[in-house]
């Protein structure tokens, strides 16, 4: 069950990584934020990689890299984005949507199939995605989900959620034909370079943020790389959906973060809704 402690540790940075990301996007260009957070994360992996030596790469790894990474460079500039303009505790938990996408996309690209089980936390996960927003409940039944569309930010992580279950099962493709650290580095590396003519277009006049905030950038490059490798050291022992399941964990941390820190209303409902989310999660896990 070495890969449980592994997924456990994922979700704990993952949820770090999301709460100084929110502290940054409050002053810091999101472009500039998505940028250097991919730079620094590589930063810090590289020593750990030279270290560890350069393992035998297989042909997979290639065109892993380049689906995965490109759709990874869209995916966290639509992250960032979501974190920016929307708060902590509605969009993060819908990010635990990820396994249920990837009920689908897990037979076709890695061959592992769903189970009963998976059903139920199917069916837990939606009911969770509810009751994020139970308190649009006055507008009627079906408000709460109209809600989760009619947030900019809601709907900028469902399509993350729906990315990340396709890249996730090419990250496996990669780990299996590199190694973790190999995979994590050439990965981050991709995105910072996929990311620059983006952050190059959109805030040219803004890369003088960088040098006085050196520390918190940093920091968020130190808790992105330290996630992505506990992560795929996990996928190297177990299913793909399970570990990414134990990582949306990660959206409880982030509901409490969100209340406690930035002061986001609707505890009550956020964290009963990703507390469901969670369970749903769990639930396609262990059973």
């Amino acid at each position: 069950m070495i890969w449980l402690l592994f997924a456990i540790l994922t979700a704990f940075f993952e949820s770090l990584k999301d709460v100084s990301s929110k502290q940054s996007l409050r002053s810091l260009d999101v472009y500039i934020v998505a940028w250097t957070a991919n730079i620094f994360a590589v930063m810090f992996l590289l020593p750990f990689l030279l270290i560890a030596g350069i393992p035998k790469i297989e042909s997979p790894f290639w065109i892993a890299l380049f689906i995965g990474g490109t759709l990874n460079v869209i995916s966290f500039t639509l992250y960032i984005r979501a974190l920016q303009i929307a708060d902590l505790s509605l969009t993060v938990p819908l990010v635990t949507l990820t396994p249920l996408f990837l009920l689908i996309t897990s037979p076709l690209i890695v061959h592992e199939n769903p189970t009963v089980a998976d059903a139920i936390g199917i069916f837990l996960i939606v009911i969770g995605s509810y009751v994020l927003n139970l308190q649009e409940r006055k507008n009627g039944y079906f408000a709460p989900l109209k809600a989760l569309l009619k947030n900019k930010g809601s709907r900028f992580m469902l399509m993350v959620a729906f990315i990340w279950s396709i890249t996730s099962n090419f990250d496996k493709v990669g780990v299996v034909n590199s190694s973790p650290l190999l995979w994590s580095t050439a990965l981050y590396a991709y995105l910072a370079v996929g990311m620059f003519p983006i952050a190059l277009f959109n805030s040219r006049h803004k890369f003088k943020q960088i040098v006085p905030n050196l520390k918190p950038l940093m920091l968020i490059g130190f808790f992105h790389a330290i996630a992505i490798t506990f992560q795929m050291i996990a996928i190297t022992y177990t299913l793909v959906t399970q570990v990414i399941a134990i990582k949306r964990m990660s959206a409880l941390i982030s509901v409490l973060f969100g209340h406690f820190l930035f002061h986001e209303r609707g505890l009550r409902e956020r964290l009963t809704g990703a507390a469901v989310m969670v369970f749903g999660v769990i639930v396609m896990t262990l059973f």
